[in-house]
């Protein structure tokens, strides 16, 4: 946590956060023992989140990328009812992001990708914003004014150059924005100038730049968290050890979509050749479901004590989807993809599905059942042991006599009630 002085305005680094944020993981029993005995649940569960000070009407917050790319479309996703929105990442100097068309590619279901199938993978090698700084930040600060109870959050991403993440991090503070998210895990683009996954897959790089962010930021920092590395823990665990509230994951996977047979070039092509990208949508949901998991335990095991926020992202598409990651301890549930194939209104769909399944578990917040599933993640080496007590307890309990020597004087009659056929 940065060292400054603080206010007592929400979103200011300082311990009166403690008093206003969800309860910990710690406090998962406590919350199954809350559902085991509530007699009634509210016709409408609620969906309301406090995270790290900031409160939102429900869990569904917009992730940065082109659902957040300019004023007129983070409006929308406002009137529609998110929760939160994350504008698409900025940096100081647009001028050196340079987009190329096509930039999607799309992996369908059926035979041989068919045309028709359900779109199930998602590829993007769409850089960030290409806005020039000013226009975004007068647009933050024009969103702030009309939406003054509703939380932006601010996407950045800068090179290895503290002065360059100082100036980033005042200049959008100026706006009003909420909070920040830190995106430490772009695949593609800019890794070779040290940033997005460069960072996010370099611990001691990320430690230190963590350390420049938090000594200059005076509202909630989350980190957003790449996918492709081997253990997506350490990273999380050095970025919350040097000064992040929060922690968002994943972003993109790194993927080639697939070779056009009849072209014999790579998808998306762009004069012939392309580069690979990022991929998302439904197919990597298993996957995101897995990597938050672990970081989860992660922060249960080591944080227990400290009231950190997790971001689920991955393939949300339900609102069964969003409760899977809640169940695994997430805070919030954030939407890219699923905005882009089905437009901003889908937030009501995935709020009521999301109602539904509280309703049908008795669940009357969210905080109800964060992380309530965690519990039954272990090793494979326990399952081993779990499964062969289970076993041998059902070998111990007797269906019925097996033959005459069995019988005993002192339990006739529940012996011979044990042989009748119901």
């Amino acid at each position: 946590m940065a060292s400054l002085s603080f206010t007592s305005q929400i979103g200011g680094k300082d311990a009166s956060w403690l008093q206003c944020r969800p309860l910990g993981f710690g406090r998962c029993a406590e919350r199954v023992r809350f559902r085991v005995f509530a007699s009634e649940s509210p016709t409408h569960p609620d969906l309301s989140v406090t995270v790290n000070g900031l409160r939102m009407p429900n869990p569904f917050v917009i992730g940065s990328g082109p659902p957040g790319t300019n004023y007129t479309v983070m409006k929308k996703a406002f009137d529609e009812g998110w929760g939160a929105v994350i504008a698409k990442t900025v940096s100081l100097d647009a001028s050196k992001v340079i987009n190329v068309t096509p930039r999607y590619a799309r992996l369908r279901a059926g035979a041989n990708g068919s045309a028709k199938g359900q779109i199930i993978g998602w590829e993007n090698i769409e850089l960030i914003s290409d806005r020039p700084l000013e226009t975004m930040l007068k647009e933050f600060k024009q969103l702030k004014e009309e939406y003054p109870d509703r939380v932006l959050i601010a996407s950045i991403m800068e090179e290895y150059d503290k002065a360059a993440w100082e100036e980033l991090i005042d200049r959008v503070e100026q706006t009003g924005i909420d909070a920040i998210e830190i995106n430490f895990s772009c695949p593609h683009g800019m890794p070779e100038r040290k940033m997005g996954a460069a960072v996010g897959q370099d611990c001691a790089l990320l430690e230190e730049v963590c350390g420049w962010i938090n000594a200059k930021a005076t509202v909630p920092v989350w980190a957003k968290m790449t996918p492709n590395i081997t253990d997506i823990t350490q990273p999380a665990r050095v970025a919350l050890r040097s000064g992040c509230e929060g922690i968002s994951a994943i972003n993109t996977i790194m993927s080639v979509m697939g070779i056009n047979l009849n072209t014999l070039r790579p998808e998306p092509c762009v004069e012939g050749y392309s580069t690979p990208g990022g991929y998302s949508c439904k197919a990597v949901h298993p996957i995101a479901l897995a990597k938050v998991m672990s970081i989860a335990q992660m922060m249960k095991a080591e944080f227990r004590d400290k009231d950190y926020s997790l971001s689920g992202i991955g393939g949300v598409e339900t609102g069964g989807d969003a409760a899977e990651f809640i169940l695994l301890g997430a805070n919030t549930v954030q939407v890219c993809t699923g905005v882009m194939m089905h437009g901003y209104g889908h937030v009501k769909k995935l709020c009521s599905e999301l109602q539904d399944f509280m309703k049908m578990q008795n669940f009357s917040s969210i905080e109800d059942f964060r992380g309530i599933s965690l519990e039954y993640f272990t090793t494979h080496t326990d399952l081993v042991r779990r499964q062969q007590e289970a076993i041998r307890q059902r070998k111990a309990v007797r269906k019925g006599l097996q033959s005459d020597k069995e019988w005993t004087g002192d339990g006739f009659v529940n012996e011979t009630e044990s042989m009748v056929s119901n």
